[in-house]
């Protein structure tokens, strides 16, 4: 440490307040360390799918903060120094006036066939009189269509009056599935083949837009619905013009992302800020972790010996409880006896009344809480006026009512010299129900104590600040120092990066029956809910740090498959749709995937635990489960796996290992459960398999792909249980085999999947590095992704999903299977 950072601790220790210790320590040590770490995106605020909000950008001022999803979630942040403003976080978020509004913001009618017609139907004097009438959205969704569409095609007309033509910049905005072409007076302005799940922005060319006119236009467009649901709704907005504005960018000078928190540093003109979010996601107190509070704490001191005036500003955008920017807000300042509170949320408050991926939440409150111990002022204005206000001085709220407001907070530092000073704000947010179980609404798990109230999660939180910040820097330690320990700092840091998104992809809650439930959300896939085979992948993390959790995911699927509603002998594949959980809604069954799985995971938790009590309470399931293996599972039929996107598969070699592996794991659970004649059984039936295996998918230096097709290959990911739990069915000269043939096919950003495409899964390779037996193998396999995560250059929360010839994404992000990124981890720490 040199000499100005070493003088600066003094300082800070000749202060009668301990209060902030930690935070210093820790930016002195970040400052020190110069530590720069490279992330597809940066995890800020991370709770559950809905409360999830990331960086897409390195530096944390480049971009509007968003939800995971995409969408703005506006956090901003700015520093005044002395006289002079910087913003250290976020972006001003575009501000869009509507010329043609669509029917999120108001209702209309247009025209519409669904005969193709005849003629140049695009322009404006076409004779659309034998069309129908008919409002937007164009929909074969029962409960939400205003116009139900049902055929294959639509044509629809749209005219509309403009009466001034000073638009800066024109987008098409538009919801369509699936294919589309758009046209404005004539002209085509776009055509796309696919889907969305929401609104787009397509920006026009101005070409295009020098076709409107003054008086009458026509936005015509036809839609094409090739499978799946239909949906067709569209206007245009203009893209209002940003002022300019005297605000600096402060310099961003380091970011570092540990288990609970992501930390940037800072310099200013006189002043270095350290900004540090933190969601304190500890598993081994489950009223830490299930609570929906985390801190953002700024620490200042002067750079340049003097002494300068500091106040930070903090604006939270309401579109973190909205679903849509047009949906109407409501909003209340109030305060407790420790704390300054600002609240929002959407006024028509739909509780679970939306299903599906791309979904942000609408019901429910935001809060933006700060101690009032500190200089603390707060108030409420819109969105496009909170960054003037600020610079302006005028600190009273304007609005209480309307769209795209912001909760503003100002916390004053007074004089600050060389001894750093601290504040922190709150973030949370109650969302009033949180999941709907079996067709019963349930509380999120921190409101299970009827007495409950976001208020008292935040004073809690206020008043525990120095103990959680404390418990995180030490598990954040721990939790490096062993991951590093099992595989190196490169895999140590991609298990920095995939904790708290593996969590923040569930949701905590009890069931009805008095059960924990830790329900996932299937992300940018299909948005099912307790998907077994998303499960499945991320079970290392949490059988690190707390089965319990495992016990939550699988909970629900045993329920029911032992229920009337499921009548198969084989496991279900997910609960339903995000998030409701009444029933599986994934449009096939994957048989052999999830019965192996959840047989697996079964044997898993009671390793974990030391016993197999939860086995045997769900032991007459179980049996059925493995039967099925028996009879079905070594030789698979034509069918889907967890990597349904590569499409059916017969005679799956790693699906057969899992099958394998699964009845040997039941065969252990039984010996432990002291059913002899039942292990002996299912155990000679597992080594059985595996000789017949062997020989099966021979292929000379590899093990196949399809079983007697030697030209393919494929990861043998499934087979990393055998080795984890010491079942020992398969020889180690498969796993020398097999990982010295994957490290003659890597490409610059990892190993794929199989044969047949160069995309690979980035979780199964670190699962498939797990079957080395030295760290210089494992190093190779898994240093790829490592640069993957470092040099992607999509900007998302981290795909598991990825090419490995450029490291671009291919599909999937914020996804929980990352928590897989943590199998070597525990393969050493079952190893001990």
């Amino acid at each position: 440490m040199d000499h100005r950072l070493w003088t600066m601790v003094q300082n800070y220790l000749c202060m009668k307040k301990r209060y902030y210790l930690i935070i210093i320590f820790s930016l002195l040590c970040s400052i020190t360390s110069a530590q720069d770490k490279k992330a597809p995106a940066y995890p800020l605020i991370t709770h559950n799918t809905y409360f999830s909000i990331w960086s897409f950008t390195h530096d944390l001022n480049a971009s509007p903060t968003k939800h995971w999803t995409g969408n703005d979630q506006s956090l901003l942040g700015l520093i005044k120094v002395d006289g002079t403003i910087y913003r250290f976080m976020g972006k001003e978020s575009k501000q869009y006036k509507s010329i043609l509004p669509a029917s999120d913001e108001k209702s209309y009618q247009c025209k519409y066939t669904e005969t193709e017609p005849k003629g140049d139907w695009t322009d404006m004097p076409y004779d659309d009189g034998s069309w129908k009438s008919g409002a937007a959205p164009f929909t074969d969704d029962k409960e939400k269509a205003k116009t139900l569409w049902t055929s294959k095609n639509i044509w629809v007309r749209r005219t509309f009056t403009i009466n001034d033509l000073n638009i800066d910049k024109l987008f098409l905005k538009i919801h369509n599935d699936d294919n589309v072409e758009v046209y404005l007076n004539g002209k085509e302005i776009y055509d796309f083949k696919g889907w969305t799940n929401d609104f787009k922005l397509i920006a026009i060319k101005d070409k295009f837009k020098n076709k409107l006119k003054v008086g009458e236009n026509v936005l015509a467009i036809h839609c094409a619905n090739t499978a799946g649901g239909a949906w067709l709704d569209a206007g245009l907005v203009d893209e209002v013009k940003a002022q300019a504005s005297p605000v600096l960018l402060a310099k961003q000078k380091s970011v570092d992302i540990n288990a609970t928190q992501t930390i940037y540093n800072f310099e200013c003109v006189g002043v270095d800020l350290a900004v540090v979010f933190t969601s304190p996601l500890l598993m081994n107190d489950l009223n830490i972790f299930s609570r929906p509070v985390s801190y953002i704490s700024y620490v200042v001191r002067a750079n340049d010996g003097r002494k300068h005036n500091v106040k930070v500003f903090f604006s939270a955008s309401s579109s973190v409880a909205v679903n849509n920017p047009v949906q109407q807000v409501t909003t209340q300042k109030y305060a407790t006896k420790t704390l300054a509170i600002l609240k929002a949320g959407t006024i028509e408050q739909p509780v679970l009344k939306k299903k599906g991926d791309d979904l942000r939440i609408d019901w429910g409150y935001m809060y933006v809480a700060a101690p009032k111990s500190t200089d603390v002022a707060q108030y409420i204005t819109s969105e496009q006026g909170c960054v003037s206000s600020f610079l302006n001085g005028n600190i009273k709220s304007t609005v209480k009512n309307g769209r795209e407001l912001a909760l503003n907070t100002i916390l004053s530092f007074g004089s600050v010299g060389g001894a750093a000073k601290e504040r922190f704000v709150e973030l949370g947010y109650d969302d009033l129900y949180s999941v709907q179980y079996f067709n019963q609404n349930l509380k999120p798990w921190w409101k299970l104590n009827r007495n409950a109230s976001i208020e008292k999660e935040l004073n809690t939180a206020a008043a525990e600040y120095t103990s959680v910040m404390q418990k995180c820097d030490s598990f954040n330690k721990n939790m490096h120092n062993a991951a590093k320990k099992a595989g190196g700092e490169k895999y140590a840091y991609l298990c920095d990066l995939a904790y708290r998104q593996s969590i923040a992809a569930h949701q905590l809650l009890k069931s009805p029956k008095g059960e924990i439930l830790f329900l996932s959300k299937e992300n940018f896939s299909n948005g099912s809910i307790n998907t077994v085979d998303v499960t499945y992948p991320s079970a290392p993390l949490y059988l690190i740090y707390n089965p319990k959790l495992l016990e939550g995911m699988l909970n629900g699927i045993f329920q029911y498959c032992g229920s009337h509603k499921w009548t198969n002998n084989f496991a279900a594949h997910d609960l339903g749709t995000y998030p409701l959980a009444n029933g599986q809604t994934y449009g096939e069954n994957m048989p052999v995937e999830e019965s192996g799985n959840m047989i697996i995971l079964t044997a898993a938790i009671a390793k974990a635990e030391g016993n197999a009590r939860y086995a045997r309470r769900h032991w007459k399931t179980l049996s059925t489960w493995v039967d099925f293996l028996d009879k079905a599972g070594f030789d698979p039929s034509s069918q889907l796996c967890t990597d349904d996107f590569a499409g059916h598969l017969a005679r799956n070699a790693n699906l057969s290992i899992k099958a394998i592996v699964a009845i040997g794991a039941y065969a252990s659970l039984a010996e432990q459960l002291r059913h002899r004649a039942i292990a002996k059984k299912y155990r000679d039936i597992a080594n059985i398999m595996v000789g017949k295996w062997m020989k099966m998918a021979d292929a000379g230096d590899h093990y196949s792909l399809v079983f007697e097709r030697p030209d393919t290959w494929s990861q043998k990911y499934n087979l990393v249980w055998d080795k984890v739990l010491k079942l020992n069915l398969f020889p180690a000269k498969v796993y020398k085999t097999e990982v010295n043939y994957y490290l003659t096919k890597q490409n610059a950003f990892g190993l794929p999947l199989d044969s047949r495409k160069t995309y690979t899964k980035s979780d199964w390779i670190l699962w498939t590095a797990t079957l080395a037996d030295n760290q210089k193998d494992f190093k190779a396999l898994v240093d790829p992704v490592y640069k993957y995560a470092a040099e992607t250059p999509t900007h998302v929360p981290l795909s598991d999903w990825h090419e490995t010839t450029d490291g671009k994404q291919v599909g999937f992000q914020a996804r929980s299977v990352v928590g897989g990124y943590f199998m070597k981890f525990l393969d050493g720490k079952w190893r001990k």
